[in-house]
């Protein structure tokens, strides 16, 4: 459950944050606003002369009410632009009556214009008087007909006399204009501007009760009982290690609660991680032998159903209680420390670059196409100007939002496919690294660490790496080959072409590369020369952005060509194996649109990159 209400809250935290930051701006500008220039009274006659004695010879109330043509529940004196009235309120009507004749009284638009300009001490100009049958948001607060007075002034002042008593009804203003929508985003009335208890704002104040109990839920949630109690004082549990042909690699203790992540790498044996063991990148899979505890939401998401069944979960997900066995990916090899030189670096694209190792010692077995390693990131400070790049680059790296200094107070490790087979390299460790820029016109999240690194790094300086690690490897057979990939999943699928293609396969094999323009397409040369050579591999290159039609080039989504091109119209497709790799979207488009194609998960392998 923990999962989608973490998703939940993080929308709805959104939305609530919204109209927070709407709340707090609307009402920032309500108290900037001078109170007094907002209700009307800069420009009101405060000094208006009393009005005169009520005349002796007014006609008697008792005369008015006999006479009124309806029942009278309230019946006051008062003037009418120094007139004496008789003011009437019925059920449903308000009319006035003349004091001295008894007879009705209607308010002209001379009479509202009078009283108007005896109201106003401004500069403006008073314009023609207009009727207003029904209340307008300016006026919504009073029922019946209204005369509009505007006057030519700087704050576009209006006063509103009533049409059936006389009475100044509201001084309206730009200031009070300007108040009155601020007044409505804040009580969230968006028609009448005047409900406090309108369902948006109840539904908000729900929503924030749900915020706050939903985050407590999740902030015990992400709290394990053993962070609450120090390692020495839980019980010892050991955790067995074994390779995945069933050897016995070691035993390593664990204070009970620790993640196996944790436990594993304070005995140097660091799992691979792009995350650090946050649950994120799904990499440091291991396999629980024996009957595997439940798998949790974290494990689904990045542990596909038939491997959970097997008993794979996320180390980092998986705590000690007892003693337990598992079996490691790469076996010994995580032990494993090698160092080399970097021999070649280049540019393939302006973030795109190849770097070519020299290992200190003969490679371990297991480098195969479609395998990893994990390089070493120390700690590192670096300036903006560590990062060389050729001249031909240098708008592309203009154009990012950097910081002037970026780095890695700690060590890190971070996973890069192999880009050639090592047997075709001779003995060199080839790997495709694309640089991460981080979130762009924002400093909350700085460039990637183990990019950054490696793009410092020029020919001759050294290297540190473990490995060989992953299960993306090419099937035994000849079955025909589907390849589709984006971005730097262009290293193992260029690795995976090769080894076939350099050792003689026969069978069809299929490649197709997305990438935005021509510039983001490594390779491209070299692709083509294959395809020329070897009459059993077609290459088509899909631009995103821009493309020329004709040739190997064509416009859209890469898995949508990879369909409309061979996949919807392919008589066997149950027969084709197909590799993908490449950026998660396309990841997940691809294997999307495979499902949908009818084809079986094991005819399908992928490797998930998580950036």
């Amino acid at each position: 459950m923990t999962p989608w209400l973490r998703k939940l809250h993080k929308w709805v935290g959104l939305l609530i944050a919204l109209q927070f930051v709407i709340w707090v701006g609307s009402g920032l500008v309500m108290s900037l606003l001078d109170h007094e220039t907002v209700q009307g009274d800069t420009f009101r006659n405060g000094d208006a002369a009393p009005p005169p004695a009520w005349p002796a010879d007014a006609v008697s109330t008792a005369s008015v009410l006999a006479s009124a043509s309806a029942p009278v529940h309230n019946i006051e004196s008062a003037w009418l632009d120094r007139r004496p009235v008789y003011r009437l309120q019925g059920e449903t009507a308000i009319w006035l009556v003349d004091a001295l004749t008894g007879r009705p009284v209607s308010v002209s638009a001379p009479v509202s214009l009078a009283i108007a300009a005896r109201d106003y001490v401004g500069p403006g100009r008073p314009g023609q008087p207009e009727l207003m049958p029904e209340p307008d948001l300016e006026t919504r607060e009073h029922a019946g007909p209204a005369w509009r007075v505007p006057f030519a002034d700087e704050q576009a002042t209006t006063l509103y006399i009533s049409a059936q008593d006389g009475r100044i009804l509201e001084r309206r203003n730009d200031a009070w204009r300007l108040f009155d929508v601020v007044w409505m985003l804040h009580i969230m009335d968006y028609t009448g501007r005047k409900n406090f208890n309108n369902p948006l704002v109840i539904t908000m104040a729900v929503g924030g009760v749900w915020m706050a109990l939903t985050g407590l839920w999740l902030l015990f949630a992400s709290f394990h009982w053993n962070e609450f109690v120090p390692a020495p004082w839980r019980p010892m549990r050991e955790v067995g290690v074994y390779a995945p042909d069933g050897t016995r690699l070691r035993s390593v203790s664990a204070a009970a609660g620790d993640s196996v992540f944790v436990a594993l790498g304070r005995h140097g044996l660091h799992l691979p991680s792009n995350c650090g063991g946050g649950q994120s990148c799904g990499l440091c899979q291991v396999r629980f032998r024996g009957h595997a505890p439940a798998p949790t939401s974290a494990d689904r998401a990045h542990v596909d159903a038939s491997r959970l069944k097997q008993g794979y979960r996320l180390a980092c997900n998986l705590q000690v209680r007892e003693d337990m066995q598992i079996d490691v990916p790469g076996g010994a090899a995580l032990w494993a420390e090698q160092s080399g030189t970097v021999e070649r670096v280049t540019a393939l694209t302006p973030f795109l670059r190849e770097f070519v190792i020299k290992p200190d010692a003969a490679p371990v077995e297991g480098f195969r196409p479609g395998c990893y390693v994990q390089v070493h990131v120390p700690s590192f400070d670096l300036s903006r100007q560590d990062l060389d790049h050729p001249e031909h680059h240098r708008k592309d790296w203009q154009a990012l939002d950097l910081p002037q200094r970026f780095g890695s107070k700690e060590a890190v490790r971070r996973s890069y496919s192999l880009a050639m087979p090592m047997e075709q390299a001779d003995g060199r460790i080839t790997l495709l690294t694309r640089f991460s820029p981080g979130r762009q016109h924002s400093k909350r999240q700085p460039p990637g660490k183990g990019s950054s690194y490696l793009y410092s790094r020029k020919t001759g300086d050294r290297i540190r790496f473990s490995g060989p690690f992953g299960e993306f490897a090419l099937k035994p057979g000849d079955a025909e080959k589907v390849f589709i990939g984006g971005g730097a999943g262009m290293a193992p699928l260029r690795a995976m072409i090769h080894a076939l293609l350099d050792t003689g396969a026969h069978e069809r094999i299929h490649y197709w590369y997305g990438a935005r323009n021509l510039r983001e397409a490594p390779y491209l040369v070299e692709m083509e020369h294959l395809a020329q050579r070897h009459t059993n591999f077609s290459w088509h290159l899909v631009l995103s952005e821009e493309a020329e039609r004709g040739g190997a080039l064509m416009r859209g989504l890469v898995h949508e060509a990879a369909h409309d091109t061979l996949l919807r119209s392919h008589p066997d497709l149950q027969a084709c194996e197909f590799y993908v790799c490449g950026p998660p979207g396309m990841l997940a488009a691809t294997r999307k649109m495979l499902a949908a194609l009818g084809v079986a998960n094991d005819r399908i392998a992928f490797d998930d990159f998580k950036i």
